[in-house]
């Protein structure tokens, strides 16, 4: 009797958890299980001997060191920028934010190649300035891949220390320089100490995705001969003959490092966080700059913002106006023909429509499913029951699992997982994989985004539409949907964004002759088609835009 009564008090969290289970945690699985079985036979050796293999050591050695690397360059960058924006008169510009945010929104493969482009022997920068003979090829070594992808993912580690800054009371450091501290030693002592902790959530987050990150390293990297974990598991899955052994040990050892590194944050996260916001008022320090100061400060902010946005933004744009690649930037050697060519095209419009599909498809079904997770995960129950609250954590912690986790894995995990069981579904190699897929990927988005908006809702609206009577249903349509709709619509907006770019997880499981927009713009890359693939870059990028600035500007209005 217990035992129905427990089923039918948590039959929605139990379908949910079977589901999740299914989607993501089924694949993980999938991929430990291959690494150290063989035909049914259980062989450990095997994935010890893929580890040890020199080649398979460097580049896991290569990974880390590139991870490293791009923490500490994306730290010189972001750093300074953040407090910039947030303790100086800099601050009072909004806009700042904005622009800061583009390279977020700029797929990496394609600033990748707005590099290359830029810096490539008879490139942009050479045609720029030729005086400078072959200088600009220099660029290709490993200095210049650890500051392409730097470049991306700084604007995560600049938005959280950004943040953490604008949170630091005004009272601390003036209670420094009273006691005679100044700048320097108030940055050691009291404004380094307060930033730990988020600087630890924000270098795990860069090094995560730095790891994860396939489009530079297949772009850039290949080029100069370093190969890191993404491009070595993605040669394993795709390149004849097929070793998806080999595949599944690399991811199992990624997975590992990435599990490693989340444990080690969250160890210096409690032991070095602080609570600066209380109940009580508390104002930012703002430092005024003056002069040379002033100027130095516009003027690296400048220089940013031309390395992060203006070169690669540059390169693509002017590489897709070019009618002939030999003459360059010649007056005269410009033309709208691949514009042209892109929509009269079937091929190129085929890609369009289906990365429209996927996108759309993939954001909708997240929303539905992350919106039933955290109103299963946050409902309220009558009484408190240990057993159905550490369901809800379960469910959540799997809901959250793929955003701590390189996509490449998963996407390894999901090939394995649906290829196994394809008598019974038969699922893989068609686009529903591919929804599936960037359904597991995302899914984290909007659980994140809706948690948020639902955090921010009083029990007592809730409780008051119960009291007058109202149903679930009719209180989940009346109250808590309009004022989770938000952040329902921003999870949306963000997923549809990420999936219509993706590149990883469309290059390993889309079905044979199936373009999207990124397998497009890299096909045509390799092909020699330089400016019709960078003219259907700048087409992603403005359909993304665009669909960025209809969302905020629809949030807007309903807000108000």
């Amino acid at each position: 009797m217990k035992i129905r009564t427990w089923i039918k008090e948590n039959i929605g969290l139990t379908i949910l958890l079977i589901l999740l289970t299914v989607l993501i945690v089924c694949p993980l699985v999938m991929i430990f299980a291959r690494a150290v079985f063989e035909d049914g036979a259980f062989h450990p050796e095997q994935a010890w001997a893929v580890i040890a293999d020199a080649d398979n050591l460097e580049t896991i050695l290569n990974s880390l060191l590139l991870g490293v690397c791009v923490v500490l360059c994306s730290t010189v960058i972001a750093a300074p920028t953040a407090w910039l924006i947030s303790r100086t008169q800099l601050a009072s510009h909004g806009w700042l934010d904005i622009v800061f945010m583009i390279p977020f929104m700029t797929p990496p493969y394609i600033a990748s190649m707005g590099w290359i482009l830029f810096m490539q022997k008879r490139g942009l920068f050479q045609q720029l300035f030729p005086f400078t003979g072959s200088l600009s090829e220099n660029f290709f070594c490993f200095g210049g891949l650890v500051l392409v992808m730097s470049l991306h993912v700084f604007p995560f580690m600049m938005t959280m220390l950004k943040n953490a800054m604008t949170n630091i009371p005004a009272s601390l450091e003036e209670s420094g320089a009273v006691f005679g501290a100044g700048f320097g030693l108030r940055m050691r002592k009291i404004f380094a100490p307060l930033l730990t902790g988020n600087y630890a959530i924000a270098a795990l987050l860069v090094f995560v995705k730095t790891l994860a990150e396939y489009g530079t390293p297949y772009t850039f990297g290949r080029r100069i001969g370093f190969y890191v974990f993404t491009t070595d598991i993605h040669r394993y899955a795709t390149t004849a003959p097929v070793d998806f052994g080999s595949a599944a040990s690399l991811s199992s050892i990624l997975v590992c490092v990435c599990m490693l590194l989340w444990m080690l944050q969250n160890h210096i996260t409690e032991r070095t966080s602080y609570q600066l916001v209380s109940g009580k008022g508390s104002r930012p320090y703002r430092t005024e700059l003056k002069g040379i100061r002033h100027f130095a400060a516009w003027l690296w902010v400048a220089v940013v913002f031309l390395i992060a946005v203006g070169v690669p933004y540059f390169s693509v744009i002017a590489t897709s106006l070019i009618k002939l690649r030999g003459y360059g930037l010649a007056a005269g050697n410009f033309t709208l023909e691949h514009y042209k060519e892109l929509f009269t095209t079937k091929k190129s419009m085929a890609a369009i429509r289906t990365s429209l599909f996927l996108a759309v498809s993939s954001a909708t079904i997240c929303s539905v499913i992350g919106t039933a997770v955290v109103m299963a995960v946050r409902k309220k129950g009558k009484q408190r029951n240990s057993s159905k609250n550490r369901l809800k954590k379960v469910v959540e912690a799997v809901s959250l699992l793929p955003e701590m986790l390189p996509g490449i894995v998963l996407v390894i995990g999901l090939m394995l997982f649906w290829n196994a069981i394809y008598k019974i579904i038969p699922l893989y190699n068609t686009l529903g994989i591919m929804v599936l897929a960037y359904v597991v990927l995302y899914l984290p988005y909007t659980v994140q985004y809706v948690t948020s908006s639902f955090t921010q809702i009083n029990d007592s609206l809730i409780q008051a539409g119960r009291t007058f009577g109202g149903s679930p249903a009719y209180v989940f349509a009346r109250i808590t949907f309009p004022m989770i709709s938000r952040g329902i619509a921003t999870g949306w907006m963000m997923i549809f964004i990420i999936s219509f770019r993706e590149l990883v997880t469309a290059s390993l499981i889309a079905p044979p002759n199936v373009l999207v927009v990124s397998t497009y713009i890299n096909r045509e890359f390799e092909q020699g088609s330089v400016s019709l693939g960078m003219a259907m870059a700048v087409l992603c990028v403005l359909i993304t835009t665009t669909a960025l600035l209809i969302m905020n500007a629809l949030t807007g209005k309903k807000k108000a």
